[in-house]
């Protein structure tokens, strides 16, 4: 990398940091990590997101290690919807696989050799009985015996160790008030923490680089209610549609964010979390607040929203046909109804080039970052058509863009058909930001 490059991504990762210093975030990963030694790279990741202030709960698997143990042991045990039926004897085996699995993990986060990523990180990481559980019983017919499902997890226990500073760290065993253990899914694990400590985000690893459409392309984010078509889909089997059900069940909860995100990928969890791209898929609440393209019936809520500031000269006048023969190119902001923001896109593509206007945020809920946002659409639009700069023209608020990384231009620098657009009386000053930045 550049050294340009390096400041350009440091640049970027900036509000990520400022956003995210406080939150828990649960992470989720399975047996096959410690089994091929990734544990390694990913606990570098971990120790900084804990550098940077952020609440760490992991979530460890230990399949392939118990499926080993058993199999030196010349055990076998029967899965039945998607559970493994732990006799007694086969808790035994796996009590002491999940216990050696737990403590490479461990080892892995208590690395601090000089010159590796983790030189005085200090990193204390805290195991414990966190999750209560009790047994399945019998159901159908099955008695799962040992296996057993979540009572509750010890949130207050959780919460004066993430505020100590330490990591925490779950296994896929929990204990009965009894002293019982039970074998539990990590992924249920994760899930039940995230609801219970109402985490920010949960990330799960896994094979795949994400969720795809039907034509194989990477989905970079899904809502809550496009889950139920996606699960409709035969090619989403396996985890893959384990992770989904798991992302339902906690988006309709407490969890803001779901992050599903490859293993394979050296660095993936710093990408997924500190690029405005991100790497893998993410799965978000159906947002109460929400941005999408306008329609004809926005109209009128467009034009209250604008005309204070045609009144005072900031944005030119727009009349309602004009608007309404414009309506697509237009991105609007609905809070509960309610359109209190907008932003307008109209692409140049034989230049390159797109500009940004009549961006507007109702008087009441500036300053909150929603400018950004739908200045930020505006932007992933303009790369999705392949464009590679973004302009705007402004008189009143040249330092807003100005802060955001946009430059001055020059009347010759617009598109021909926008110069001969240009409205001398006003005298507005042109800003330019590439589309990549």
């Amino acid at each position: 990398m550049t050294a340009s490059g390096f400041v350009r991504g440091f640049r970027e990762s900036s509000p990520y940091i400022h956003r995210f210093r406080g939150q828990t975030f649960v992470i989720n990963f399975g047996g096959d990590a410690l089994a091929d030694g990734s544990i390694r790279s990913l606990a570098h990741d971990i120790a900084l997101l804990n550098s940077l202030g952020i609440n760490v709960v992991l979530v460890h698997g230990a399949g392939p290690q118990i499926d080993a143990a058993l199999r030196a042991h010349q055990l076998r045990t029967e899965r039945v919807n998607g559970k493994r039926i732990t006799d007694l004897a086969a808790m035994q085996i796996l009590r002491e696989a999940v216990g050696g699995a737990r403590l490479v993990v461990e080892a892995a986060l208590s690395e601090g050799q000089m010159g590796s990523p983790m030189a005085h990180a200090g990193l204390q990481v805290v195991s414990g009985n966190f999750i209560i559980a009790q047994p399945i019983g019998v159901l159908e017919g099955v008695d799962y015996q040992y296996t057993g499902q979540i009572r509750r997890v010890a949130t207050e226990a959780i919460q004066r160790h993430l505020a100590a500073d330490e990591i925490v760290l779950l296994s896929p065993i929990g204990v009965s008030p009894t002293g019982t253990l039970f074998n539990i899914r990590a992924e249920e694990v994760a899930v039940a923490a995230a609801l219970a400590l109402h985490a920010a985000k949960l990330v799960f690893f896994m094979d795949e680089d994400g969720v795809t459409d039907a034509q194989g392309q990477l989905l970079r984010q899904i809502t809550l209610s496009e889950l139920p078509g996606l699960l409709t889909r035969d090619d989403i089997q396996g985890d893959l549609r384990e992770h989904l059900h798991s992302a339902a069940i906690a988006c309709s909860g407490t969890v803001d964010r779901v992050h599903l995100i490859s293993r394979h990928v050296d660095g993936a969890l710093l990408r997924e979390l500190f690029t405005r791209d991100g790497l893998g898929t993410l799965i978000s609440q159906d947002p109460f607040e929400h941005l999408r393209t306008a329609t004809v019936a926005d109209i009128p809520g467009i034009l209250d929203l604008i005309g204070p500031m045609e009144e005072r000269g900031v944005l030119v006048r727009r009349s309602r046909e004009r608007l309404e023969m414009e309506a697509d190119h237009f991105v609007v902001m609905e809070r509960d109804g309610k359109i209190i923001g907008c932003a307008a896109m109209y692409p140049y593509p034989d230049q390159g080039m797109a500009e940004v206007a009549c961006l507007a945020v109702d008087n009441h809920y500036r300053r909150q970052g929603r400018g950004e946002r739908l200045l930020d659409y505006c932007q992933e639009r303009a790369r999705e058509q392949k464009l590679e700069r973004i302009f705007v023209l402004s008189t009143q608020t040249t330092h807003w863009f100005l802060e955001r990384n946009f430059h001055n231009g020059a009347l010759e620098d617009l598109p021909v058909p926008r110069q001969h657009l240009y409205n001398f009386q006003r005298r507005s000053q042109v800003f330019f930001r590439s589309v990549k930045a």
